[in-house]
């Protein structure tokens, strides 16, 4: 019997431990650059981006890439001292979601799905769909090693980034890159919806306990890594939706740290 079981959990368990590997150091530097709503907004334009590559029959990678530039390039039109950037990112947030749920549900046939774009349905990850998985997530976390350096020196010390000559605007695109990149891998995990939790709540948890940047990624590895052993087995044994059952681990941990926290 647990055999069984095994068959059909294993893989989503280690699906989701590694998308934990990418999250985790991505979600710091969400942290540490002040990028929550933005990632926030993409999490949602990547609903939008699934809807518009079923309308064309295209790859849903690509329909969320072309989302993406389409939000970086909204927020560039939208730019005014008038108005307050994260109410900006508000907006296009909702009228991201508001188009993959209008576009989904009336204009493909995609309808039965929109509950798993949504919230995820990680238990239906195979064994198939791990070496592609790996490999993306190996090309991620390479890619995020290579910028690392300079992309915590602009979100820490920007007078030193100038010095030093990183170019702020390639190093910004390089990063959005890589965060439209695990929206894609973590939509069927978690969910448009949830997509920003799994980013930012690991980090966020571990800001509260970690002395250095160092310490901060490496706690925030372990708390996603728990979450998602803790989400996958709970959504088993209680039938409820892995994605929730993750990202509403992570806020139970975030809430119990922060009370002992402020307590000590």
């Amino acid at each position: 019997m647990l055999v069984e079981w095994l068959d059909i959990i294993a893989p989503a368990w280690i699906a989701g431990s590694l998308l934990a590997l990418l999250s985790a150091p991505l979600g710091c530097l969400v942290l540490w650059r002040r990028m929550s709503f933005f990632a926030d907004a993409l999490a949602h334009g990547t609903l939008f981006g699934v809807a518009l590559a079923a309308l064309w029959q295209l790859p849903f990678g690509i329909g969320i890439a072309l989302v993406s530039v389409m939000v970086v390039i909204a927020l560039m039109l939208l730019e005014d001292e008038r108005l307050p950037s994260d109410a900006i990112l508000a907006v296009v947030s909702v009228s991201m979601l508001c188009l993959g749920l209008l576009t989904l549900t009336h204009l493909t046939q995609m309808q039965a799905n929109v509950l798993g774009y949504l919230f995820g349905n990680l238990l239906e990850v195979g064994w198939s769909d791990l070496p592609i998985l790996s490999a993306c997530v190996a090309l991620g976390i390479g890619f995020l090693v290579y910028i690392w350096r300079q992309q915590v020196i602009l979100a820490t010390h920007t007078d030193l980034a100038q010095v030093s000559g990183i170019n702020a605007t390639r190093q910004r695109l390089f990063f959005m890159g890589v965060l439209a990149g695990f929206c894609a891998l973590a939509l069927q995990a978690v969910g448009s919806l949830l997509i920003s939790g799994l980013l930012i709540l690991p980090a966020l948890t571990a800001r509260l306990w970690a002395h250095s940047p160092k310490q901060m990624v490496i706690f925030s590895v372990i708390l996603a890594q728990l979450a998602v052993t803790g989400g996958v087995w709970g959504s088993v044994l209680f039938d409820i939706q892995t994605g929730l059952a993750i990202v509403l681990g992570l806020a139970i941990a975030f809430f119990m740290a922060f009370i002992v926290s402020q307590a000590s």
